[in-house]
């Protein structure tokens, strides 16, 4: 018999951590706030995977890859997957966790040239007898390109994640007019946790002033204790997003 499963998750847009306007270094007071955060499971978006220039322009700048920088010590298991790609370096999702990540892998699901998006599936043991699947998204800017990665995640979860399975997905869906997770509960049977949770998706842009909803956790096999939407104090002054987190218990 399969024994219930609490699960504290959380995700994350950390803008590259970088301030607003890019004046500052924000990752290691953005790693402090993770980790009061106490998630077995973080959702990251906007990753800096390398970036040859940073560590001469700023003096604090940490070296290695930002996911590894933030889950040291705290997360032994990580995955990053590199969606954009310039000449100083790349960026993109990120996914850390307590619990042994068994495989992963990196789709793109970028609509066009301009805009480089990705999708991060990690299929993570949580104790030998059940295993959690965990996606990390970062959708496009514009409603077409919304619309065909939305597609392109539906057509991903039906060929690669058994129906039965229990299931995350996570991440900045750029999706003010809430579209997506309509669409989502009708073709894939899972739902935003904050409406489970409070009636409504969670306003998460920008996190000085949380106005849209741009950030979700949509989940299938889990039933939501608790959700937080992290503002104010020092969270304001990390990122443009702000983080959010649940606490899950499986069904």
């Amino acid at each position: 018999m399969l024994t219930m499963t609490t699960l504290k998750i959380a995700t994350y847009n950390i803008h590259k951590g970088l301030s607003y306007f890019n004046r500052r270094v924000v990752l290691h007071e953005l790693r402090e706030r993770l980790r009061e955060l106490d998630a077995d499971i973080v959702f990251l978006q906007e990753v800096q995977g390398e970036h040859t220039q940073h560590g001469e322009r700023y003096h604090n700048y940490p070296e290695g890859a930002q996911h590894e920088f933030i889950a040291e010590e705290i997360w032994p298991h990580s995955v990053y997957g590199k969606n954009s790609v310039y000449e100083a370096g790349h960026h993109g999702n990120a996914i850390l966790s307590r619990f042994p990540i068994l495989q992963s892998f990196n789709t793109d699901v970028s609509a066009h040239r301009f805009e480089s998006r990705g999708l991060l599936h990690c299929e993570i043991d949580l104790s030998g007898q059940r295993r959690v699947h965990c996606l990390c998204a970062h959708f496009g800017l514009f409603a077409r390109s919304r619309r065909a990665q939305t597609s392109a995640l539906i057509e991903y979860v039906r060929n690669e994640i058994p129906p039965d399975a229990l299931l995350i997905i996570a991440g900045d869906f750029n999706d003010w007019r809430n579209q997506l997770s309509k669409t989502l509960a009708s073709e894939l049977d899972i739902q935003d946790v904050f409406y489970l949770h409070r009636g409504k998706p969670a306003r998460s842009f920008p996190s000085r002033l949380p106005l849209l909803r741009l950030d979700r956790i949509y989940v299938r096999g889990f039933d939501v204790l608790h959700s937080s939407v992290h503002t104010g104090g020092v969270w304001q002054r990390l990122s443009d997003h702000a983080a959010l987190s649940a606490q899950l218990n499986s069904i």
